[in-house]
């Protein structure tokens, strides 16, 4: 499975914090989307569906589980509403490092920072008190300094073919972004760097990501001009809520949708990984991953947080796993599709615009230390093909 999701890869998906870092601005209790009624009825809506207890009947939709009968059922009229949901397994290829693969994932390489533990550099609570070390790593790790992915273009190609009803995703790069996602299109599950607020929940003032990146890059402290408390970027930690928006447009959302296609995620953390669960059980469900996963576990299921992936039984109608490198799916798909040198191009003209703004990012000073970890990073994976395929990278 294209999962090292884990990152900060920056990317998102973990405990909430394990997509790095942040937190959104849903620390407050009065968030409507994150209340405890909403989350009820999410968990009694999942048991509903995971004991068969709706009144849906199951249709076999596709017309072979491959990513050929996806393919053929995405040039019909059938579908019209995609919704793709996706980890830290999409950004690894951008060069973005997942948390937990020996030598290689963030929590390997964190001894420099003396903390008690790994998981403390994402903790809030930690974070509050000793703010110096996650800014640090953020420095190393910052968005805008890594390019989108095959996969993240492939969406970008489905929302400008009309497709797209919504990217979710647990990572905190900012790539979707980049790739040409706009806010509208996204559910940034464990928050974003896009936006920052003072930690202060009398304060809250809001900064935007070119305040956020002046302070990091300065090797300064942000500091809340208005109050003088930390100011954190909008990602989710440890012991946060995740955004509001995640639980109030998912009750739309994936009831409406025609294709879920999940990618590059071990669909090991909850709430996001039951989402799998929220589309009509006559929805097909594409996972582009290097290993199968979200298939249910009988004790997880009876609690309602079974995914309920289903690839290989006899009664298996609608899920389909291509296992492998998630930008080769991707492209192996657009190329079923017909779109494959409209991918192609989406991907050369977003690197060469990431390429030149970079120029006078490192023109203006910003960035530089970044860039000989880059290099190093690259030597590496030249002189080590293949590693990124062990079973840790799949670890959330």
């Amino acid at each position: 499975m294209e999962s090292s999701e884990d990152p900060a890869a920056a990317s998102g998906e973990g405990d909430a914090a394990e997509r790095g870092f942040g937190s959104s601005d849903s620390d407050s209790d009065d968030e409507p989307g994150a209340s405890g009624q909403t989350e009820m009825e999410f968990l009694r809506n999942l048991l509903s569906r995971t004991l068969g207890l709706g009144s849906e009947k199951p249709e076999k939709v596709l017309d072979e589980l491959t990513l050929e009968g996806v393919s053929r059922f995405m040039l019909t009229e059938k579908c019209k509403k995609v919704i793709c949901m996706v980890g830290a397994g999409i950004s690894t290829a951008a060069g973005i490092p997942d948390f937990r693969s020996p030598g290689t994932g963030l929590y390997a390489n964190l001894q420099q920072y003396n903390l008690p533990y790994p998981e403390a550099i994402f903790e809030i609570s930690y974070f509050k008190q000793h703010p110096e070390p996650f800014f640090a790593l953020a420095r190393e790790l910052y968005p805008g300094q890594f390019k989108p992915t095959v996969c993240h273009y492939f969406m970008r190609l489905l929302k400008e073919k009309g497709l797209l009803l919504r990217c979710y995703t647990q990572n905190i790069d900012t790539l979707e972004r980049v790739a040409g996602l706009d806010t509208e299109d996204l559910v940034e599950a464990h928050g974003t760097f896009f936006t920052s607020h003072c930690v202060s929940s009398a304060c809250r003032k809001a900064y935007n990501l070119d305040w956020m990146k002046d302070k990091i890059f300065s090797s300064l402290i942000p500091k809340c001009e208005k109050c003088q408390s930390v100011v954190k970027p909008d990602i989710v930690f440890f012991g946060e809520n995740l955004p509001s928006r995640f639980f109030s447009l998912m009750q739309s959302d994936f009831r409406n949708a025609d294709l879920l296609i999940i990618m590059g995620t071990s669909l090991q953390v909850q709430p996001f990984a039951s989402l799998v669960s929220r589309v009509s059980t006559n929805t097909p469900r594409l996972l582009i991953n290097k290993e199968k996963t979200g298939e249910s576990d009988p004790f997880m299921s009876l609690m309602g947080f079974g995914c309920g992936m289903d690839f290989d039984s006899e009664k298996a109608y609608r899920d389909v796993a291509w296992l492998g490198d998630c930008d080769e799916g991707c492209m192996a798909l657009a190329e079923l599709l017909g779109w494959k040198k409209e991918l192609e191009d989406l991907v050369r003209k977003g690197h060469a615009a990431v390429d030149a703004m970079s120029g006078q990012a490192v023109g203006d000073g910003a960035g530089v230390s970044h860039s000989p970890a880059k290099e190093q990073k690259k030597e590496k994976h030249s002189a080590s093909p293949g590693k990124e395929n062990t079973p840790d990278n799949q670890e959330e």
